[in-house]
């Protein structure tokens, strides 16, 4: 067999994503956003302990981009030698696979999403982001 013969595989990272029907991003939309209103936000956002030293978060929202569903959060960077004065950073990601089913990750310190939860539901989906640390913003 020659040393140089090229061959033909089927490389699965290659395949096409599933587009996100308009229906689904609205449900998931209006679903992940009653869990940012209702614990996310009281849980991690505090008024009084706001300190001129430190960054802290003033605002947590989501958004679809393509086919991953993201939770962000604003913080706002009060000291001296701050860059901006605000910065958003994304601390989960839900990747749409097919109907009612997702893959789940976090933003490791690396700024590499890590997949902890492989093809989950919806709600399994924000059972996790509520109660496992690892989406802590």
């Amino acid at each position: 067999m020659a040393k140089n013969e090229k061959r033909w595989f089927f490389s699965p990272s290659s395949a096409p994503k599933p587009k996100v029907p308009e229906l689904v991003k609205i449900e998931v939309k209006q679903v992940c956003d009653e869990l940012v209103e209702s614990v996310l936000k009281p849980r991690n956002i505090d008024p009084d302990t706001q300190e001129e030293r430190f960054n802290y978060i003033t605002d947590i929202f989501t958004k679809w981009y393509r086919n991953y569903f993201y939770f962000c959060a604003k913080y706002h960077s009060p000291g001296p030698n701050a860059i901006e004065p605000f910065f958003e950073t994304r601390f989960a990601r839900m990747e749409y696979v097919e109907r009612d089913h997702f893959n789940l990750s976090y933003m490791r310190h690396t700024t590499k999403w890590f997949e902890v939860y492989p093809d989950m539901s919806l709600d399994e989906c924000i059972e996790a982001i509520r109660d496992d640390p690892l989406f802590t913003p």
